[in-house]
Formats: C-alpha cells, sequence, structure tokens
C-alpha cells in the first residue's frame, strides 16, 4: 500500500530536530505536513496529562490525514503525519526511531538543540520506514 508520510522529531523547546518524508511524493505542499505537525503539538501536550505512556496513537487528524506521536522522557516528541491506520507498525517504528535517537545522543559532538544532519542518521530511519510503514 502506497502512502504519503512526514516524520518529525521536535525537541523540548519545540525546535525541529528532524524531518523526513516516505511514500508517495504527491503536489501537496511540504510547509503544509510542517503546519499540520506543528498545530498537533498542543494536542500532544494535552495527551501527556491523560497517560503516561510515550507512545499517544492518534492525536489530531485533518482531512484524510491522522498525527501520531511519541514523546520521550526528555520531552521530546517524535511525530508522523500518515494517511494508513497502522498503530502497531507506527508503535514498532517510533520505538526504534527513539533508540536510534538515543544512540545519536550518546555522541559527544552532537549538540541536542541543533537539527540532527547526519546522513546515517537519515539512512536508518529511512529504512526503518521502509521496514514498518511502506
Amino acid at each position: 500500500m502506497s502512502a504519503t508520510y512526514y516524520f518529525a522529531i521536535v525537541g523540548s523547546a519545540d525546535s525541529p530536530l528532524y524531518e523526513a518524508e516516505f511514500g508517495v511524493q504527491r503536489n501537496e505542499n511540504k510547509h503544509l505536513h510542517q503546519f499540520v505537525v506543528h498545530a498537533a503539538l498542543d494536542l500532544v501536550e494535552d495527551a501527556l496529562f491523560t497517560t503516561n505512556a510515550c507512545y499517544l496513537k492518534i492525536v489530531d487528524t485533518y482531512n484524510d490525514w491522522n498525527v501520531s506521536a511519541y514523546v520521550t522522557p526528555s520531552n521530546v516528541r517524535l511525530m508522523l503525519l500518515h494517511e494508513v491506520k497502522a498503530e502497531e507498525a507506527i508503535r514498532a517504528f517510533f520505538i526504534d526511531c527513539h533508540e536510534l535517537f538515543v544512540k545519536t545522543l550518546t555522541n559527544p559532538f552532537y549538540d541536542p538543540s541543533m537539527p540532527i544532519q547526519s546522513q546515517a542518521f537519515d539512512a536508518k530511519v529511512h529504512s526503518l520506514a521502509k521496514k514498518y510503514l511502506l
């Protein structure tokens, strides 16, 4: 099943640390994806008061898109904009991306407030997307 996915890692200060698109590239504007994910950040904050789980499932919907979220203990938000509802696959994707993010944080040359620009990180995220989402 081919669909569009937009993945973003948002830091604890609401600054974007990483973003990627997977699947079918349509004529939709990338800025619209960013806007929908950014608008869902407030709903993620609200959902944190109702549960202590890291995976928050679908926190927002916009037209045919759903926004799923995963919040790390350090309040970094992993956000996925998607059309297909596959909660278990998305949960596994988030868990593996969180593990990859933690490995990146252990790099002494990485500043946690700066965007992730590693090509190795990008390649691993894309391989995880291919494994779980595409």
